[in-house]
């Protein structure tokens, strides 16, 4: 992934509507993992709708700085390497 903002973007508006995992930071050593489809990127954030079948919600949104900063890994299900 790239190490600017602006390359995170990029990156992510090429992928719209692929398929995808998350891994977040959830706070006191724990971490969140959730598949779903990259639905929309915005300037600031970029949504996930989620798999129905596994979680509550239907959708959640990241900030890019959360990319960079590592808070949140991107696996695309079709890459073998990771995206951090």
């Amino acid at each position: 992934m790239g190490k600017t903002l602006a390359e995170i973007k990029q990156v992510l508006d090429h992928r719209i509507g692929d398929r995808l995992t998350l891994k977040a930071n959830g706070g006191r050593r724990k971490t969140i993992e959730r598949s779903g489809i990259l639905a929309e990127t915005y300037p600031s954030v970029f949504i996930v709708e989620l798999d129905q079948e596994e979680h509550a919600f239907e959708r959640v949104s990241y900030s890019y700085t959360d990319v960079l900063t590592e808070t949140v890994e991107i696996t695309f299900t079709d890459e073998v390497t990771k995206m951090a």
